[in-house]
């Protein structure tokens, strides 16, 4: 998996901070199921000097039942609504039962998926926030016979812990990311004791 790195556009191309370079380099280290193909994807510039981002899909039987995009920010000096020097930021999104878009439950089910994930991935955090929203499509007219459908989003930003060497242990807040997208999408989880083999990583298409 290659991660691209990004920086604000500027005279010449500025030496990436040491420590971005090693949480960088962790992303790269994270086991996804092999149900996720993710791949690198173009990361914002305007939200902090440095960034890394991520996307995947879901795919059961050669269909897409689930997407999003992780996103390493870095700012050297610090930011106060982070709390610290770097921040995840991850989107989900998955296709759910029509009928479950008017349970009350749904939305704190859906941020316990990725609290859950991350506190099983040993992902250590602070400073989380986000959003859960559901959305529902009725069709009308010729699309009648279509029928509805329901979607959930989960969007999210958290500051991950920085190790003794002032690093974030990256990967496992990616490798909880993957089971958020797993969750959402309805598939079971990994039994324990069996291990996970790498996703398929690289350009769509690549199977």
């Amino acid at each position: 998996m290659v991660v691209r790195q990004e920086t604000h556009p500027g005279a010449g191309v500025p030496t990436a901070p040491a420590e971005f370079t090693a949480a960088v380099a962790g992303l790269r280290t994270a086991r996804l199921r092999p149900e996720v193909l993710c791949e690198e994807m173009p990361a914002p510039q305007r939200i902090a000097p440095w960034s890394s981002a991520l996307s995947a899909d879901v795919t059961v039987d050669d269909t897409d039942v689930a997407t999003g995009r992780i996103i390493l920010l870095h700012d050297p000096e610090g930011n106060d609504a982070w709390g610290g020097t770097f921040r995840c930021v991850a989107y989900a999104r998955a296709e759910i039962e029509v009928d479950l878009v008017s349970d009350p439950l749904l939305a704190g089910v859906g941020w316990s998926w990725l609290t859950d994930a991350l506190d099983a991935h040993g992902a250590a955090y602070s400073h989380q926030s986000g959003t859960v929203t559901r959305v529902a499509t009725e069709a009308f007219g010729s699309m009648s016979e279509e029928g509805g459908t329901a979607q959930i989003e989960v969007r999210a930003s958290w500051t991950p812990a920085l190790g003794d060497d002032g690093v974030p242990d990256t990967a496992p807040h990616v490798e909880a990311w993957g089971e958020l997208l797993c969750t959402a999408a309805g598939l079971e989880p990994v039994p324990d004791g069996v291990a996970v083999l790498p996703s398929r990583r690289g350009q769509r298409g690549a199977r």
